[in-house]
């Protein structure tokens, strides 16, 4: 693997820069201002990367963010030849599998796919028009919704389910000992509440 990160195919200068007109923006947020315009923005200097991190935290960040990358890339691919079903398409099914009685509120799903309102939406869109999923209304609130996985849901993801999780045995839990498993699952539960 090569020692600069990439992003998609940008090379390693894009993908750890800052773009001008986004560190305004950074910038000016972090004020609790308002973003300002290309042109204003184009006067700042840019962000230098990892400025503010030591050597080491500097490689652990970008190994991290690599591997990260790299295995979603791998997963992606394996999921779309295996079974025709995109990363995040598998990941909604199996969350709604996982969650009682099948379905999850929609705020509820976008938090544990980490999607936002509107991304969760487009994809159960899609899920929906698929007939993998379907909408229901919630009883107590006229305004919300649950996601339902549906028994074609339940089927696409039963085939896709043992391939995509041998593939995710071979490109990461088989690269590790239990030893090293239990020290990274303790490493990375640490600080963040998981949902």
């Amino acid at each position: 693997m090569s020692k600069d990160l990439q992003v998609g195919n940008q090379p390693s200068a894009s993908a750890t820069t800052v773009p001008v007109a986004t560190a305004a923006a950074m910038a000016s947020a972090a004020r609790g201002g308002v973003a300002l315009g290309k042109t204003a923005a184009a006067t700042l200097p840019p962000i230098s990367p990892g400025s503010d991190l030591d050597p080491l935290e500097r490689r652990t960040w970008r190994a991290f963010l690599s591997r990260h990358a790299l295995l979603a890339r791998l997963l992606e691919a394996d999921l779309m030849a295996h079974s025709d079903l995109p990363l995040a398409e598998f990941d909604v099914l199996f969350q709604l599998a996982l969650a009682d009685g099948n379905r999850l509120r929609m705020n509820e799903l976008a938090d544990r796919v980490l999607l936002s309102r509107a991304g969760i939406t487009r994809l159960v869109d899609r899920l929906v028009a698929d007939g993998l999923v379907e909408r229901m209304k919630c009883a107590s609130d006229a305004r919300g919704a649950f996601a339902s996985l549906t028994d074609r849901g339940r089927t696409r993801l039963d085939q896709a389910r043992p391939g995509h999780l041998a593939a995710v045995k071979r490109n990461f839990l088989e690269t590790f000992s239990r030893a090293e498993l239990e020290t990274l699952a303790e490493f990375m539960e640490r600080g963040i509440p998981l949902v």
